[in-house]
């Protein structure tokens, strides 16, 4: 079993991403590595109307070739076959590339958390691959704290960071509970029972 123990959020705009498959999984994938500005490509036999295809480069219409790796820094393997999808992790391994492989974990060196956003806000929750409809609950829970008020707090704080650095200032040194405390309390040190 892998261990997925170090989260990262990664800047994907203008990063060549593949995806195999074009089913509504793969179409899921595509639209979130879309909305992070990755220029993807799709390889899949037959494309489902799930696919947007406004938001992909170029799509293959064919099953996967080792050659669809050249040129890409990611890859993502959506297919719905499990013989499939360990073979495209297996290439993309072996050619060094950073894969996930939908709903298999040892075929993955990176797994895909649950995400709600807003604004410049991200909240990622990940089980490490045990498991994803619990990752989505608890994001749905953690998406209610995503408010409009929370949004114009982080756009306020990045404002004051800024003019901190800009005085020469370290914004490590700064208590920032009592701008945060009034749009988002603490949260309760005693267990809930």
């Amino acid at each position: 079993m892998r261990h997925f123990d170090y989260p990262v959020y990664l800047d994907l705009r203008g990063v060549p991403v593949l995806v195999v498959g074009a089913g509504p999984v793969a179409a899921r994938k595509v639209a979130g590595l879309a909305a992070a500005g990755a220029r993807v490509r799709v390889v899949a036999p037959s494309v489902s109307p799930a696919l947007d295809r406004a938001l992909v480069d170029e799509v293959r219409e064919r099953p996967f070739e080792p050659a669809d790796l050249d040129g890409v820094r990611l890859v993502v393997t959506a297919t719905g076959s499990r013989d499939v999808d360990a073979s495209v992790a297996a290439a993309a391994t072996a050619a060094g590339l950073w894969v996930n492989a939908a709903d298999q974990p040892d075929d993955c060196s990176f797994i895909l958390p649950a995400i709600a956003r807003n604004g410049p806000l991200t909240v990622a929750v990940s089980t490490g691959g045990a498991s994803p409809a619990l990752a989505r609950r608890l994001r749905d829970h953690a998406a209610a704290l995503l408010t409009d008020e929370v949004v114009a707090l982080a756009a306020d704080l990045a404002a004051e960071r800024a003019r901190v650095r800009s005085e020469g200032g370290s914004t490590e040194d700064v208590d920032w509970s009592p701008a945060i405390d009034p749009v988002l309390p603490p949260v309760d040190d005693h267990p809930r029972v």
